[in-house]
């Protein structure tokens, strides 16, 4: 099989790294890729919103799948347009893409199929929502309605703090069009939890529990980031709830978008807060989570290149999902200065001695390779998976393999499942 992968992440580089191990797979293309997926096939220069130059290299070179990676060509329709041209897609068409591209199409799908998430209301004038903010008061959540990188979500404790909030999104237009519309709403207290799972539009398979890590500083303090380090499983979630999950969220969804025949294929990813009075979510994601992503394919017993296939062709009920009984942790580490501005450039030296360790994997994210030298090329450059008997196994390989790794001006949290070993 000749495969195509879409993205340039860590998450980007654990897909073609998991794939290169399917024996069904003779050639991996990624566009754009980055330095580690240089490692695991061959990198094209085609931005992952170019969605006509990706059909035609499709086309052109013949591709038996695509995996997108991230959200945005998801949301653009990059699966509508692969059918059109007879090309299979792992990932679900542009309509149930909303399901991440919108938040406020998310919350009114789950208030169709009867699945618990937090109260809310939807804006588009920013007097209606700080009105209702006023009305209801704080702590409250602010959201860009539309994709903002993970950056779009505001948990305000005061109504000050809530109403400037509103000001950057709906006037400021810090997200650009993705605030147009705001979602607000109800603050949920308990502890977070991803739980992501395999569709083919009428079954669901899940993969074990993770946790990410959004602060960047540690003890989840400073600001949110697109995640700083993950571990599965997540203690809060354990494997005895799965059930429960797939029934109270993941098939409601996917039964409620098969009704409209928009059938769910794919990644369906299930934030969730686990609270008091049970399990809510916060929103959903259509893809892999990034660093989630890592430390569960780390996990995966099964070829994952037969049950992405299993999903197109919808037997994914007939096919096996094996998990390894281990945990696994991924540390990320970043530029210096990340989520806001930073440096690019560094060398980066040790990843060969890292993964000496063994069941270590250094997963790269924003780096170039050029004449054989890796360097830094993003805000998260690096994710340092590890895999382990237990947690504090499994985290103590992780920093083992950290601090092999030399980069100037990297920064990493050093705290990663802190709350799982708690």
């Amino acid at each position: 099989m000749r495969i195509l992968i879409v993205g340039n992440g860590g998450r980007e580089h654990a897909l073609a790294w998991k794939m290169r191990q399917s024996p069904k797979v003779d050639e991996i293309f990624i566009a754009p890729g980055n330095g580690g997926t240089a490692l695991e096939g061959t990198n094209v220069p085609i931005a992952v919103d170019d969605i006509p130059a990706l059909v035609a290299f499709a086309k052109e070179q013949k591709i038996d799948l695509v995996v997108p990676g991230p959200e945005l060509p998801l949301v653009l329709g990059i699966k509508d347009a692969l059918d059109l041209a007879g090309i299979p897609c792992f990932g679900p068409n542009a309509f149930a893409a909303q399901l991440e591209g919108s938040k406020a199409f998310a919350k009114n799908i789950m208030d169709e199929a009867g699945v618990p998430t937090a109260a809310f209301g939807v804006f588009d004038e920013f007097e209606d929502a700080r009105d209702y903010v006023l009305e209801v008061g704080a702590p409250i959540v602010v959201k860009a309605d539309g994709l903002a990188a993970g950056k779009g979500v505001v948990v305000a404790q005061t109504t000050d703090e809530a109403i400037g909030a509103l000001e950057e999104i709906m006037i400021q237009q810090a997200f650009g069009a993705s605030g147009k519309h705001v979602v607000i709403e109800e603050c949920l207290i308990g502890e977070e939890a991803s739980f992501i799972c395999f569709c083919d539009g009428k079954t669901v398979k899940p993969l074990p529990s993770s946790q990410d890590h959004k602060a960047v500083f540690d003890g989840d303090t400073g600001p949110n980031t697109g995640g700083m380090g993950a571990y599965s499983p997540a203690p809060v979630l354990p494997a005895e709830r799965y059930d429960e999950i797939i029934e109270l969220v993941m098939k409601p969804v996917c039964n409620t978008l098969g009704k409209k025949d928009k059938p769910f294929v794919g990644i369906l990813y299930a934030g969730l807060m686990m609270t008091a009075k049970g399990p809510y979510v916060l929103e959903f994601n259509v893809r892999f989570g990034d660093p989630e992503c890592q430390p569960l394919l780390m996990r995966l017993d099964s070829d994952i290149v037969d049950v992405m296939m299993a999903c197109v062709e919808g037997r994914l009920a007939e096919t096996p999902l094996n998990i390894k009984q281990e945990t696994t942790l991924g540390v990320v580490i970043a530029a210096e200065g990340y989520p806001n501005s930073y440096p690019r450039g560094m060398e980066i030296n040790g990843i060969e001695e890292a993964e000496a360790i063994g069941d270590l994997k250094v997963f790269q994210a924003g780096t170039t390779l050029e004449d054989g030298v890796t360097r830094a090329n993003g805000g998260r450059v690096l994710c340092v998976t590890a895999l382990g008997a237990t947690l504090a196994d499994a985290q103590k390989r992780a920093y083992e393999g950290v601090a092999k790794l030399r980069m100037d001006k990297a920064y990493y949290r050093r705290d990663i499942g802190f709350k799982g070993l708690k």
